[in-house]
């Protein structure tokens, strides 16, 4: 009854072993290679240790990644970890490793665990968003990732920031080709390219936390955008739960009025969703990827 689960990642792969109750057994990583055959090998060198530290042979695998596997050519796209895009990876994973393999996007990994035992436990609809270097989310039903149709669901990071003011429009360029998309303007880059000065996000919301007016006002700008955006996913979707990881949903001060704001754009007469942050952290995704075996079968 372990899984393990593997975290894609663009510094480092994460494999980690989980027992029936989501505890930790093992959990090993090592630097990204940057390279296509050699992260294969990687994970299976991770698999290996992380059973071995574990006691277990055999055990079940799920793999979060960046991007998704297409359902027309099984091949990878959309991946920011660029080696990966075009490559039959689950079936080279499955090779590599010698068993089968689950496959899903970061996001939905995250979602997911955070469905299953975090942030989102007893939800039937959980809303995951990752607000980090990039922007994207996940989206689980009953504890199940809901891939869609055509495997993109999730994809919120590409789609356009709503109602745009005149000072936001036409929006800036985003590496997908188009213009105003979300992640140019609630990731943590986002947040640091609006309010200048040569500042980080952390250091942004510090200031804004230590009454800096200029800082504040960056960050209301921020926390309108992220609820813009929530608003617009509200009303198609309408969570039960809508759970924050990645390193802006540290930034405590984008909690406060947050569901307030969703509702003043949302097209309901009440807003009570909450928006919380993640429970498990950083350890999400590969806690989701190892989750996305259910408990039968890994008996």
């Amino acid at each position: 009854m372990i899984r393990i689960g593997v975290d894609f990642g663009g510094t480092k792969i994460e494999a980690a072993a989980l027992n029936e109750r989501g505890a930790f057994r093992a959990r090993v990583r090592a630097p990204s290679p940057g390279g296509y055959q050699a992260s294969l090998e990687t994970v299976r060198e991770l698999v290996a240790a992380a059973e071995t530290e574990a006691g277990v042979q055999g055990a079940s695998i799920g793999i979060g990644i960046p991007g998704s596997p297409s359902p027309a050519t099984g091949l990878i796209r959309n991946a920011n970890t660029t080696h990966l895009n075009g490559r039959p990876l689950q079936a080279d994973l499955e090779r590599v490793l010698g068993r089968p393999v689950r496959l899903a996007n970061d996001a939905n990994c995250f979602a997911l665990s955070e469905a299953m035992d975090g942030a989102g436990a007893g939800a039937e609809v959980v809303f995951g968003v990752i607000l980090g270097t990039g922007c994207g989310a996940g989206l689980t039903v009953g504890r199940q990732v809901l891939a869609g149709h055509n495997g993109i669901a999730g994809e919120w990071g590409h789609t356009p920031l709503p109602w745009p003011r005149a000072d936001e429009s036409p929006g800036p360029d985003c590496f997908c080709g188009r213009k105003n998309c979300l992640e140019q303007w609630i990731s943590g880059p986002a947040l640091a390219a609006d309010h200048g000065a040569g500042d980080d996000a952390v250091t942004i919301a510090a200031a804004a936390l230590a009454g800096d007016g200029r800082a504040q006002a960056s960050l209301a700008r921020y926390k309108d955008r992220l609820a813009r955006g929530l608003a617009a996913v509200s009303d198609i979707l309408d969570p039960d739960v809508i759970v924050l990881g990645g390193g802006m949903s540290n930034v405590a001060e984008i909690y406060d009025g947050l569901t307030d704001a969703i509702g003043a754009y949302a097209f309901s007469d009440i807003y009570a969703t909450p928006v919380v942050r993640a429970l498990h952290g950083d350890s999400s995704g590969v806690r989701g990827a190892a989750w996305l075996w259910p408990l039968e079968a890994t008996r």
